[in-house]
């Protein structure tokens, strides 16, 4: 990150960091110098930090498409439980929410 008009004193290096929750971090610091961490970590190669990043994407596409499935299932047993009361199939789709087949 650069600031408009101010230039750094020096080379900017590129460091990154796996804090001990499990957070990856990316940050440019003058060459030569080593960072103060704002909470436990470790530095870690560029490679380790883009193998994290891509595990923490992983993981959430993951808990999304958990989260849809189990919403789609609501939706659905609303659906059913409105049809087995004699309601509509449009109403019973307009009320669940369900859009399903």
């Amino acid at each position: 990150m650069t600031i408009a008009g101010v230039s750094p004193v020096g080379e900017l290096v590129d460091v990154f960091v796996i804090y001990e929750d499990g957070t990856p971090a990316h940050m440019q610091v003058l060459a030569g110098t080593e960072p103060m961490l704002s909470r436990p970590g470790a530095f870690v190669s560029r490679a380790e930090y883009g193998e994290r990043v891509r595990e923490l994407r992983e993981g959430t596409a993951a808990r999304v498409a958990e989260l849809e499935a189990a919403d789609e299932a609501h939706h659905r047993a609303d659906y059913d439980a409105l049809r087995a009361a004699g309601v509509a199939e449009d109403s019973a789709r307009r009320l669940s929410g369900y859009g399903g087949a």
